[in-house]
């Protein structure tokens, strides 16, 4: 039994030579190709797919865009990003949104049957490049922000610090007590680990804790 694929991808020259590539392995059959995906859901009905290759770059209607209506209507059918795009907003926009793996075009001569084999036995298939990338952010250490573990008062007090308004325009600000304004201060003080106003609010802005 063959499975059945759909390409999505608005470079007529490309969409064909994916096509040839697809119909001269006899594990694969095309089942629908087009070059935009403004009618998807139309598309996906009639042909039933059991692969989605998807280009991001589309007229009318981006990939990304596509993959969420996909996910939205309750399909779970594996999506392949094809793209040339290999920065941190496109590939986790489309790991977001739903797509199951993302394949640069310059390995899509190496990596194509690969990476579906891997979607059709439950895998996320990536370029290695890709895979470094995601790795990456998941080690990247917490940013200063979250170790300051500063509340949103605490953040909202440190905003209205800096536009250099008085203990008492702090309060009448955020209808709490004078006291309750230097609790939090002092709160502030020690979670940043400053000894003033001025240090305080320098820090805040340099990392742009608010």
């Amino acid at each position: 039994m063959t499975t059945g694929v759909f390409i999505y991808e608005d470079n007529d020259q490309l969409r064909e030579s994916l096509s040839s590539m697809l119909q001269l392995n006899e594990r694969y059959n095309v089942v629908g190709a087009g070059n935009n995906v403004l009618d998807i859901e139309g598309q996906l009905k009639t042909a039933h797919p059991d692969l989605i290759l998807m280009d991001i770059d589309m007229p009318g209607m981006t990939g990304i865009e596509a993959v969420k209506k996909i996910r939205a209507a309750g399909l779970e059918t594996p999506i392949l990003m094809l793209t040339v795009f290999d920065d941190n907003e496109h590939v986790f926009d489309a790991i977001r949104s739903g797509a199951t793996g993302y394949l640069l075009k310059k390995h899509i001569a190496s990596r194509l049957f690969s990476a579906l084999d891997e979607m059709l036995t439950g895998g996320a298939p990536m370029s290695p490049s890709i895979a470094r990338m995601v790795i990456n952010s998941m080690q990247t250490k917490p940013s200063q922000k979250a170790l300051y573990n500063l509340t949103a008062r605490e953040k909202e007090i440190l905003g209205s610090l800096s536009k250099g308004n008085s203990y008492k325009l702090i309060a009448a600000e955020f209808d709490i007590s004078i006291d309750t304004v230097r609790t939090h201060i002092k709160n502030i003080y020690e979670k940043l680990r400053v000894h003033s106003q001025t240090e305080a609010v320098s820090k805040a802005l340099k990392e742009k804790l608010f």
